[in-house]
C-alpha cells in the first residue's frame, strides 16, 4: 500500500472511506482540481490588485488567507467527508496568499509570474505523461525517498521561520548564490515528484471504489502540491534572474 508524502493525500487516500452509492472517478477528480485552481486564481486576483495599489492594504487579506487556509486544511485532513465544502474554502483562502506573493515577485521581476505559471503546468504535464506511460511509477523506494526529502524540507522551512522571528536568515532559502539556486532546484524537484505519488494515490482511490467526496479530497491534495511547486518556481526564477 502506498503512502504519499503529501500529508493531504497520504492520510485519506490510503484506505477506503466507507460505503457510498457513488464512487470517485479520475474524470471527476480532474474536473474538481480544475475548479479549485480557478478559485485560487480568482481570489489571487483580488490581493494582486490590492497589492499593486497599496501593499500594506493587502496585508490583512493575506493574513486572513494564510490563517484561514491553514485551519481549513487541518480540518479537512481529519474530516475528508467535508471536502466538498472545505476544499473550495481552502482554495479561495489560499488564493489570497498566492496573489500577494505573486504581486511582490512581479513588482521586482517583471514577467516572472507568467513564467512560473507556465513552468508549473508544464512540469505537471511532464510528470502526468511520465506516470501514465509507466516511465515513472510510485515504487516503495521512490515513495520513501520523496517522503523523507519532503519532511526534511518542511523541517528546514520551519526552522527558517523560527529564526526569522529573531531576524536571523537561514542559509540557502533566500540565497541567490549557486548553492541557493541548487537548493531551490532540488526543492522544486521534490515538489514535482510528489505529483507522481499523488497521481498513484488518486488512481488507487478510484480503483478501490472510494466515495465520491474523495474526488474533492484528491483534487485538494493536488492543488496543495501545485501551489507549493508554483511558489518554489517563483523563488527559483528570482534567483536565476539575479545571476
Amino acid at each position: 500500500m502506498l503512502r504519499s508524502s503529501n500529508p493531504v493525500l497520504g492520510r485519506a487516500l490510503e484506505r477506503p472511506q466507507g460505503v457510498s452509492s457513488r464512487r470517485a472517478t479520475l474524470l471527476g477528480t480532474s474536473n474538481k482540481a480544475a475548479m479549485l485552481l480557478a478559485m485560487v486564481a480568482a481570489t489571487a486576483g483580488i490581493t494582486w490588485h490590492r497589492f499593486m495599489l497599496d501593499p500594506a492594504a493587502a496585508g490583512s487579506l493575506t493574513m486572513l488567507g494564510a490563517i484561514g487556509g491553514l485551519i481549513a486544511a487541518f480540518v479537512l485532513i481529519s474530516k475528508p467527508q467535508w471536502a466538498a465544502v472545505l476544499a473550495p474554502a481552502y482554495a479561495l483562502l489560499e488564493g489570497l496568499v498566492v496573489g500577494s506573493v505573486s504581486a511582490l515577485y512581479e513588482q521586482r521581476y517583471g514577467g516572472i509570474v507568467f513564467q512560473a505559471v507556465g513552468l508549473t503546468f508544464a512540469t505537471m504535464g511532464v510528470m502526468l505523461l511520465s506516470y501514465s506511460t509507466g516511465l515513472l511509477r510510485a515504487t516503495p523506494a521512490l515513495v520513501r525517498g520523496v517522503t523523507l526529502a519532503t519532511a526534511g524540507v518542511a523541517i528546514y522551512y520551519l526552522v527558517a521561520m523560527v529564526l526569522g522571528f529573531f531576524h536571523i536568515a537561514a542559509p540557502l532559502i533566500a540565497s541567490h548564490s549557486l548553492f541557493g539556486i541548487g537548493f531551490s532546484l532540488i526543492v522544486t524537484g521534490i515538489a514535482a515528484f510528489n505529483l507522481i505519488i499523488d497521481f498513484a494515490q488518486i488512481e488507487m482511490a478510484v480503483r478501490d471504489g472510494q466515495p465520491e467526496y474523495m474526488e474533492w479530497y484528491g483534487a485538494f491534495g493536488l492543488v496543495v502540491t501545485l501551489v507549493w511547486m508554483y511558489l518554489e518556481m517563483l523563488r527559483l526564477l528570482s534567483k536565476l534572474r539575479d545571476n
